[in-house]
């Protein structure tokens, strides 16, 4: 019996090959949406049926041609399900859901993953801890925000990836003068308070709206500093059984099901309060994390989230039982700089617990995997050190938008 099944994916990114390889092995027809840009990159061409380019880049994209050529492509063939591969994506592919009647995510649930003022109302509506914030729509509310919550706060983008884009505001003065600046344009944005802290994420998959596989990992580095000031990326998995992964996980559950995620990736991000030790929730997105995430928890765990989302996306349009690999409980880290060096030479980085050596062209990083977690802190630590003096180099924010 064949039931093979077509999958059209949507990646304005260069990602998510080993998604499209898995689902191939499964016996589907895969087509990849990608923007022209991206022509020349290595995709996995041998596992992909056919590669559509769309012109313009991001939030660019032509949707009613978009939404035409999808049409044309129907014509010949019939589409059983739509995939974001990148948070840019998820709009375009609840778009095409809607009006083509394709079952997955809608607009409405989209918004909750990509729209981070969705998010914060969607997630203090369910009774889940975030940082006060607010609209940018109405002054008077905009001035109670600032007379009534402590500075400092963030002016952040409502729709942009990682931590691009993100003002760092002081005063009240001083968050007007930026108000001012950006003019019409501040309805695309939302202000929240800062709260000093560690930041961690979460990286889960989901099936019929339950969780299925989830790590918990700390920046020890976090996004917004690499983004606002260079440096050295760094993140590690943390103590199995240990109070904030209880926490952490207690509150990514529901945060899935206030958010309505039935199938698939998450990427989940939380700060622990230096000023009163609680669990805040930050962002989410229904997609692998960027910056290598992924080879970092397949080394501390043996699981491969874009292939197990692929495999659980193929049970998912064929009405089949998913079942998870076993799922080991080692540590892992890595440590990610932008290079001065196109092809840095990182050879004398020989440990035996060095597993991945990142591909990027400019980029210095490694992942490193241990029984043990505090052999994984003892060589994050000295590898950001010699990167720091050896490769790391600083670029405009456009190209460390890309970084994560």
């Amino acid at each position: 019996m064949n039931d093979s099944k077509t999958f059209l994916c949507i990646s304005n990114y260069f990602k998510g090959n080993a998604f499209m390889t898995a689902l191939k092995k499964q016996g589907n027809r895969v087509f990849l949406v990608t923007t022209e840009q991206l022509r020349e990159k290595p995709w996995a061409f041998e596992y992909i049926d056919e590669v559509f380019y769309m012109p313009g880049l991001d939030l660019d994209w032509d949707m009613d041609l978009l939404l035409k050529g999808v049409g044309g492509l129907m014509k010949e063939h019939k589409i059983d399900s739509i995939v974001a591969l990148d948070d840019y994506d998820v709009e375009k592919a609840a778009f095409l859901r809607e009006n083509f009647r394709i079952a997955g995510m809608g607009q409405t649930t989209g918004r909750y993953f990509r729209d981070k003022l969705a998010m914060r109302i969607k997630a203090k509506d369910a009774g889940i801890r975030v940082p006060a914030f607010s609209p940018l729509f109405n002054n008077a509310d905009i001035n109670h925000f600032a007379d009534t919550v402590a500075a400092p706060w963030v002016l952040k983008p409502r729709s942009e990836a990682s931590a691009h884009g993100i003002i760092k505001v002081h005063d009240k003065d001083s968050l007007w003068r930026h108000l001012n600046e950006l003019g019409d344009n501040r309805i695309y944005y939302l202000i929240e308070q800062f709260k000093p802290g560690d930041v961690y994420h979460a990286d889960g998959l989901q099936l019929d709206g339950k969780n299925l596989f989830l790590t918990v990992s700390r920046y020890l580095a976090t996004p917004m500093e690499i983004s606002q000031g260079g440096g050295i990326f760094r993140s590690a998995n943390i103590p199995y059984g240990s109070e904030d992964e209880k926490k952490i996980k207690k509150v990514n559950e529901a945060i899935m099901k206030a958010f309505g995620l039935k199938n698939g990736a998450s990427h989940t991000e939380f700060i622990k309060s230096r000023e009163d030790g609680e669990i805040y929730f930050l962002e989410t997105a229904s997609r692998v994390g960027g910056a290598h995430l992924a080879e970092m928890v397949e080394a501390a765990t043996d699981i491969n989230l874009w292939a197990e989302w692929a495999k659980i996306e193929d049970a998912t349009v064929k009405n089949r039982k998913y079942e998870l690999p076993k799922v080991a409980k080692n540590y892992a880290g890595i440590v990610l700089t932008l290079s001065k060096y196109e092809h840095p030479d990182l050879s004398s980085f020989d440990d035996p617990e060095v597993c991945f050596r990142v591909p990027l062209e400019y980029h210095a990083g490694l992942i490193v995997k241990s029984p043990k977690q505090e052999r994984i802190m003892q060589l994050l630590d000295h590898y950001a050190e010699r990167f720091a003096t050896e490769y790391s180099a600083t670029a405009e924010a456009p190209e460390v938008k890309k970084f994560h």
